[in-house]
């Protein structure tokens, strides 16, 4: 392939990333769809036709300098960056982000003189909850603070600062592990160029890609046989987001990690360092309650949930989505468990195709899937075979058709579309026949 026409799509690529960026808010969903497809498109051409053993700097500079053109971005498709710096703020002052809601906050504190508060509460989404984010999170959201002097775009930009730091993490630890597990190096364009990664993550300020970084360490200290080490990084993984906590029967089936006191006890100091601050002022009630309404109370771009929704309102007359939310996290859990004895998991590599498929149960069965909860399955899914998530992270754009309206009501056609594509990606990866059997369910 020329390298002319690489160079000419690649740069394509950073214009319709540009664009998409700063110039187009989630509410214009044509032009943003149309757009988000070429540079989709763009990534899998340089996908497709660069060499198995293609050079590990171009894949790496041609990512970081979409990433980098991010820099000065408002973030425009989610208002959750504003509750991070809310919350950094509020520990930079000396606050417990647990203690009160935003709402409790103002209401005691009208005449407050912080004028950089008062300009994030009239953007938040969510002023009448407790923060649902861990204790790890609130470490960097305070850094942001202690960068912003007051300034939101200095707030963002040092939040952006550090998960392009992470991200760059997450390219060399995936390269490493690439080479480990003998899988060609072009794969990691997949990630590194997605994108969805991209935007959700470096535009859009979500911490998916930390919790990868963390798991892929987790997984590589696995392959060198650090399991002190492994167990660690998944403990941290668990403390910047919880749902890697469902990987559990995945590390027990594993014969390698089940046995290891060490890895047991790296992840138990990793628990302490992540949660123990929720036992200050208990903290841990209000942190729960808000994790426990948000599971209840809330739903967007589901699939299976909305389905047994249709039959509740058939037959109880009403939203029977706190019924609901309870029956299929025991599916989920059952189903985790099911799968996780029946693989008979033995390397890393297996423990790595059983996780994506963890995630893809739990995904499934859930009441909320903003797009952004994919990119951990996403990352580890290029070690696999499997193709789901990469289908995803195209169908995935189609859920912010709902922000183009009023009320962000959800088109049932565009939902069919979106999971219709995730599931044919299910039916190859677990079901086609032709596929090898070590693949099968």
């Amino acid at each position: 392939m020329p390298l002319k026409l690489i160079l000419l799509v690649w740069g394509l690529t950073l214009i319709g990333i540009l664009l998409l960026g700063y110039v187009i808010p989630r509410a214009d969903f044509l032009p943003l769809f149309l757009i988000y497809t070429f540079v989709f498109a763009g990534m899998l051409f340089l996908g497709k036709f660069s060499p198995e053993n293609a050079s590990w700097q171009w894949i790496f500079f041609a990512g970081l300098i979409l990433r980098l053109s991010l820099l000065f971005a408002t973030p425009s498709w989610s208002e959750d960056y504003v509750r991070f710096l809310w919350d950094g703020e509020l520990l930079q002052q000396g606050t417990n982000p647990y203690l009160k809601t935003p709402a409790e906050f103002e209401a005691q504190a009208p005449d407050s003189e912080n004028g950089y508060l008062s300009q994030l509460y009239v953007n938040l989404n969510s002023p009448d909850y407790y923060s649902v984010y861990p204790p790890l999170n609130q470490a960097l959201f305070y850094l942001s603070s202690v960068a912003s002097q007051g300034n939101v775009m200095y707030g963002f930009v040092a939040l952006r600062v550090i998960l392009i730091l992470g991200e760059i993490a997450v390219f060399f630890i995936a390269i490493r592990l690439l080479s480990l597990l003998k899988i060609p190096i072009n794969r990691m364009i997949l990630y590194w160029l997605n994108p969805l990664v991209i935007l959700e993550i470096t535009a859009n300020l979500h911490f998916e890609g930390l919790v990868l970084l963390s798991l892929l360490l987790s997984f590589y200290f696995l392959t060198t046989g650090s399991l002190s080490k492994s167990g660690f990084f998944w403990g941290i993984s668990v403390g910047l987001k919880l749902l890697p906590l469902m990987l559990v029967p995945a590390f027990l089936a594993l014969g390698k990690t089940r046995r290891s006191l060490r890895f047991w006890i790296g992840t138990f100091l990793a628990f302490i360092l992540s949660f123990g601050w929720l036992l200050i002022d208990q903290s841990w009630i209000n942190f729960f309650q808000s994790l426990s309404l948000y599971q209840g109370k809330f739903e967007f771009n589901a699939s299976i949930y909305y389905l047994l929704r249709e039959v509740g309102f058939w037959i109880e007359g009403y939203n029977t989505i706190a019924v609901l939310t309870k029956i299929l996290s025991g599916i989920t859990l059952i189903s985790i468990l099911y799968f996780s004895w029946k693989k008979r998991i033995e390397s890393t590599a297996e423990l790595m195709d059983l996780g994506v498929l963890i995630y893809l149960i739990y995904l499934i069965l859930q009441p909320v899937v903003h797009s952004w909860y994919i990119l951990p399955a996403v990352g580890i899914s290029i070690f696999t075979q499997r193709k789901t998530f990469l289908i995803w992270t195209f169908a995935a754009i189609l859920s912010y058709q709902a922000y183009g309206n009023e009320n962000n009501s959800e088109n049932p056609l565009i939902l069919c579309l979106e999971y219709g594509l995730v599931v044919a990606g299910i039916y190859l990866d677990y079901f086609h026949r032709k596929r090898n059997s070590n693949l099968a369910l």
